[in-house]
């Protein structure tokens, strides 16, 4: 049995939702590492769709045990917004969704805070989806920040007041005259702690200390499926910052955010998606304005599960992902969303970075050389066929198998899943022993079930 992290390598978006959907059957849990109500996934499960954003989609297969990590910051309303919508659905929670009394909350005045500042900065803004999530981050390094287990606990109210009374001057200053008078609503310290508490009756049931369990469970010889949420080239540390989100999306967060080992870790599956998408601001070499790039939007649905914002859309960038692979030593990807080029002649995908006259295959560090970088572009031979539902990798077309291994040579690892369409089982599982190894050859019994 083996333990694997599964990470976006792209900006996002990448497809992961779907693929841990696909894997859960072959592990015994799932547990999500970092992140918010900022980033979701849309999950088909039978006839329905499901748009989850903070509870691992794992929890819609009957018996799984899913997990939030100590990584994560939990907003108490969409939290409660989310289980009711799995409740109203028929889906069991109870006994197998565990939430770590070590996670943030993140409360309605972080929102408030997060609105006011992308307003303020104008054209310039991060493009942050206006939930919080950096404000609750921000608190949690600033040794200001609640844990949900600690929501109702003694000394919270005063950790409440110091909030309260940093994030007051700032939206003063960021608000102008006549504007939302919400932030000095939130200021009244007393309501603030009378929601903590209420939600902190209600969290009860669902809170634990998850890092023992874990380490229980890997004793036990569980195996355990960890997944992010965005993708790596969002990374506080390791993204194009500062347009980044506020914590490590890439495979070193699945240790700190859930307090397993590195060493427990027996593999990364990266997430990459046949062309290139992002959300919000922040450079974005080969990004396409023209009717290309509104091609790729309409045919793939590229619009946000959690704000609906249209994504900004581009081919393929073997540099960055390049980058992604290296980072996360992800070995296996799986690719996503292939069926979307069917109808392209010709399928331009970068292979390089033409900055101040020179052409480099690295990713620059330095913000200002990534937005002045050109993209250089080798066209491959589209494939003018419908590759959507197709389960054999040899009843691909020669120039999308073509496409496929070209990918696959750029960025240095292997695509073991290709997914073909929205449904989980609208997926090519390629001969990998290594995936074999990590599922102990239970997907491809999963998917043999399906007809796959």
């Amino acid at each position: 049995m083996a333990n694997v992290v599964v990470v976006g390598m792209q900006w996002g978006d990448e497809g992961k939702g779907k693929i841990v959907d696909l894997l859960c059957p072959a592990f015994d849990a799932v547990v999500r590492y970092q992140g918010g109500h900022n980033a979701g996934h849309t999950v088909k499960f039978g006839d329905r769709h499901f748009a989850l954003r903070l509870i691992p989609s794992g929890i819609l297969h009957e018996g799984m045990q899913c997990v939030m990590g100590n990584g994560m910051v939990v907003s108490p309303e969409a939290f409660f917004e989310e289980l009711e919508q799995l409740h109203a659905a028929g889906v069991d929670t109870r006994g197998r969704l565990f939430l770590s009394n070590r996670a943030q909350a993140l409360l309605p005045h972080h929102a408030i805070l997060d609105q006011a500042r992308e307003q303020a900065l104008g054209e310039g803004k991060v493009g942050t989806t206006g939930r919080g999530i950096g404000p609750a981050y921000e608190m949690k390094v600033a040794r200001t920040g609640v844990r949900l287990g600690e929501l109702a606990a003694g000394g919270v109210a005063d950790r409440l007041r110091l909030q309260l009374a940093r994030i007051e001057p700032e939206l003063r200053s960021l608000r102008s005259p006549g504007s939302s008078g919400d932030g000095a609503a939130l200021a009244r310290p007393q309501r603030v702690e009378d929601d903590c508490r209420g939600w902190a009756k209600r969290l009860e049931p669902y809170l634990c200390d998850t890092e023992h369990l874990l380490h229980r469970w890997l004793g036990e010889g569980k195996s355990l499926l960890f997944e992010g949420a965005q993708g790596s080239l969002l990374d506080v540390d390791h993204g194009t910052y500062p347009f980044v989100t506020s914590s490590s999306p890439t495979a070193g967060g699945a240790a700190t955010g859930t307090g397993v080992p590195p060493t427990a870790f027996d593999g990364v599956l990266g997430i990459v998606k046949a062309y290139t998408t992002r959300v919000g601001g922040g450079p974005f070499p080969g990004e396409l304005l023209d009717d290309q790039g509104e091609y790729l939007r309409k045919r793939g649905n590229e619009f946000g599960t959690v704000t609906g914002r249209p994504r900004r859309c581009g081919w393929f960038d073997t540099v960055a992902v390049r980058y992604a692979q290296r980072l996360n030593g992800a070995k296996l990807v799986a690719l996503t969303k292939l069926d979307v080029l069917d109808e392209l002649a010709e399928i331009p995908v970068c292979v390089g970075y033409r900055i101040h006259g020179v052409v480099t295959r690295e990713l620059p560090s330095r913000l200002d050389h990534l937005e002045r970088a050109e993209p250089v572009y080798k066209t491959l031979p589209g494939w003018r066929t419908n590759t959507v539902g197709i389960l054999d990798y040899g009843k691909l077309p020669q120039a999308a198998r073509d496409y496929i291994a070209f990918l696959e040579e750029e960025i240095g690892a292997e695509a073991a899943l290709i997914s073909t369409g929205p449904r989980r089982e609208e997926t090519i599982l390629q001969s990998s022993a290594l995936l074999e190894r990590w599922t102990s050859g239970r997907l491809a019994r999963v998917l043999e079930q399906r007809g796959a």
